[in-house]
């Protein structure tokens, strides 16, 4: 009986060793597919997130100033024009 407990060790030391072995293989091959596609995105001159949002943000700013400067414009154009600064 001593042999067969002994034996049933070494299966389940030598099933979790092979799960210890995939586990290690699944967190590498994950590293290299995430370092390919970083690089890959790199190459692609691709904006981030954060850089789309500055620009948008400039963007908005930029539409609400001309939006204000047509007002104005309107505004002495009604009244005239002919006033000097």
């Amino acid at each position: 009986m001593q042999s067969r407990n002994r034996f049933l060790d070494d299966m389940s030391q030598l099933m979790t060793n092979a799960m210890g072995v995939a586990q290690g293989a699944r967190t590498e091959a994950e590293t290299a597919m995430k370092s390919l596609l970083d690089r890959w995105l790199a190459d692609r001159d691709f904006v981030t997130r954060e850089e789309f949002d500055a620009v948008r943000a400039m963007a908005q700013k930029a539409r609400e100033e001309n939006e204000a400067l047509k007002a104005r414009l309107a505004a002495l154009e009604a009244g005239g024009g002919t006033d000097a600064d």
